[in-house]
């Protein structure tokens, strides 16, 4: 039996490559070209406008401390459930998953209302906690727990896919060596995760960074309070669009530079489960 190579460089196959090429530049095009015209809008852009402008700073002073409370918890909270969720598999787990995509399907917009009747002060907790003095709704917190409703499950789903990429042989032998079930995650779970834990939280901060919805259904739009940076966005193409546009380029950049960082924890963590494999 003659087997015949079909060449790289037949008709169909470079057909294949053309086609590929045009519908990839279609592609790339579309999403390049707002990109492109809102930096060649800046050209010339006095930045002066935005470090002097105190609906930037304060929006950016705003989102910065929000989102970084809210990593806090994200990690206190959904550190122990994603390791939890990762050694235990059955029915719990994956309907405790599929509650963890919710959050990340659901319109923001929904999001607000969903915790706005949780935790306004009609609300089945807010209620509770409007009888001890505690308003939550249009607050400072408000802002962080609508951060970590729709961020926390990319920081928890990614820590579970972490978890569940090592080798349980490892943690074994470090119980086999005397370890305590304590020690052998600090030692050998957590820095073998660590990657995957440091890509979720990126992600989950990105997310956060961005989030426009749920905060102002569910926290409102108050400057210096909670109002952040997509919120100053949408207040400032009314009366300044020139500010709205050095904040959306602001966004862009923190939003590529947080993507670039994911791609090299990923890249980090691909090689080293190659490295052990090998």
């Amino acid at each position: 039996m003659v087997f015949r190579s079909h060449s790289s460089a037949s008709p169909g196959n470079l057909l294949s490559r053309i086609g590929t090429g045009c519908f990839l530049g279609i592609w790339f095009l579309f999403i390049l070209v707002p990109f492109l015209s809102l930096f060649l809008q800046l050209t010339g852009f006095d930045m002066g406008l935005l470090t002097g402008s105190t609906l930037a700073i304060r929006a950016v002073t705003t989102s910065f401390t929000t989102t970084a409370v809210s990593l806090m918890i994200l990690v206190v909270v959904g550190l122990p459930t994603a390791y939890l969720m990762a050694k235990h598999e059955g029915s719990l787990t994956r309907y405790g998953e599929v509650l963890l995509d919710l959050p990340m399907v659901l319109p923001p917009a929904v999001a607000g209302v969903l915790l706005l009747l949780a935790f306004g002060r009609n609300g089945l907790i807010g209620s509770l906690l409007a009888k001890q003095g505690i308003t939550v709704t249009f607050s400072w917190f408000a802002v962080v727990l609508a951060q970590c409703f729709v961020a926390g499950p990319l920081f928890v789903k990614s820590a579970i896919n972490g978890f569940r990429a090592i080798d349980p042989e490892l943690e074994e032998t470090a119980l086999t060596l005397g370890k305590c079930p304590w020690q052998v995650f600090w030692q050998v779970t957590f820095p073998l995760a660590l990657p995957s834990l440091t890509s979720g939280l990126v992600m989950a901060w990105a997310r956060a960074l961005g989030e426009f919805g749920a905060t102002i259904i569910f926290a409102g739009n108050f400057p210096g309070r909670t109002q952040t940076l997509p919120l100053a966005i949408y207040v400032a193409m009314e009366n300044n669009f020139a500010l709205s546009m050095g904040l959306s380029a602001l966004m862009v950049l923190i939003s590529f530079f947080l993507l670039t960082l994911i791609k090299l924890l990923e890249r980090k963590d691909a090689g080293r489960f190659r490295g052990a494999k090998g």
